[in-house]
């Protein structure tokens, strides 16, 4: 009954989400290529094939394989077959990698060496036709503890030196997400412009910077020069008695100006596709910046970029719609497992009508 319930609430609000297409876009705008980070359908379970598949059901433009392990073979007669399928499908491909840091907590210490784990993530990304690699350094835990942050950014660093050759002979660009709360937009700009802006750039994502107190307007403004891929979704981010939370939301159900943040988006990374990751299922994350305590994360922060976050968070209410908070995976029981992964499945949908519909984005699915 209670799966039954929920997903009759979620298919009313996608068909609701599903009205008359957007007009085509103005002679003199840029065409934005839609599609999706793989991650927004991580309880599927699907690989490169189905996803693709996926994909061209929904006349997306592009893909983004966030992880290695969208493949079911790293070997390069399979990887040519992906890439002749996107190609068959007239969908563009990025590829992806998880944490690249070896000081990182998020690091996997099983596995390859780091040096020869990212040339494997660049040879795999050229061998199925993909021009950017998204990664990251690590996550929230980095920031709090020895080495410290900017140790964990100067491993970072150094790694991306390493491979500058190879990246070049690849043709590939290491695409470095601001991720999990690990990195404010300058922190990353930093990164970028020190490992050589020639073979490393920005996987932006609009998500993240509500970890780290920034307005995801800022993250663009400071990482737009270096963009070539990124990853979008909503958040609900709203004041509270010790400072303020957000929640990430399907595109529309939150309060960040996406009608003002696409056309800068357009103008300012006029190159870049943009790849919804919707992550809902997730309770709001506390960010308590009225206590004194909180600043030991974020020592160097400007005043003038944390006044654009409180502005937005007074902006902003908690999220009053239908969703399942229980994405933990192992810890809920079987019927919210099928909930969950329905949720992801109409979430993304929705919100792929929404960029089309209020944004006027994507090309595949005007023809």
């Amino acid at each position: 009954m209670l799966r039954r319930r929920f997903l009759q609430t979620m298919t009313a609000a996608a068909a609701t989400a599903a009205a008359p297409a957007a007009p085509p876009p103005a002679a003199d705008a840029t065409p934005i290529k839609l599609g999706f980070d793989t991650y927004s359908l991580r309880a599927f379970q699907w690989k490169a094939p189905q996803l693709l598949e996926y994909a061209a059901g929904l006349k997306l433009d592009t893909i983004q394989f966030s992880d290695l392990a969208d493949y079911e073979s790293h070997e390069k007669g399979y990887l040519e077959k992906i890439k002749d399928q996107a190609a068959r499908l007239n969908i563009a491909v990025d590829g992806g990698m998880g944490c690249v840091c070896p000081s990182s907590k998020a690091f996997r210490a099983n596995g390859l060496p780091p040096r020869e784990r990212l040339l494997e993530g660049l040879r795999i990304t050229h061998d199925v036709g993909a021009k950017a690699m998204r990664c990251y350094m690590g996550t929230s835990a980095d920031r709090i503890g020895p080495p410290g942050i900017e140790a964990h950014m100067e491993n970072t660093i150094k790694l991306f030196q390493s491979v500058r050759n190879q990246a070049l002979d690849f043709g590939v660009k290491i695409a470095l997400e601001n991720h999990s709360g690990d990195m404010q937009a300058r922190e990353v700009k930093t990164i970028i412009e020190e490992s050589g802006k020639d073979f490393v750039g920005s996987n932006l994502d609009t998500g993240n910077p509500i970890w780290v107190v920034e307005d995801p307007f800022v993250t663009l403004e400071t990482l737009a020069p270096y963009v070539v891929t990124s990853h979008m979704r909503d958040s609900a981010v709203f004041e509270t008695a010790d400072g303020a939370a957000g929640q990430w939301v399907a595109m529309g159900d939150g309060n960040i100006d996406y009608v003002k943040f696409v056309a800068e988006f357009r103008r300012l990374c006029p190159h870049s596709a943009m790849h919804l990751e919707i992550i809902t299922g997730r309770p709001p994350t506390p960010l308590p910046y009225l206590r004194g305590d909180f600043w030991k994360l974020y020592p160097k922060m400007p005043a003038w970029e944390f006044a654009r976050f409180v502005a937005l968070a007074k902006s902003g209410h908690p999220f009053m719609g239908a969703m399942v908070v229980e994405d933990t995976p192992g810890r809920h029981p079987e019927i919210m497992t099928a909930a969950l992964k329905e949720q992801q499945r109409i979430d993304l949908e929705r919100s792929f009508e929404y960029c089309k519909r209020k944004l006027n984005v994507g090309i595949n699915w005007r023809a």
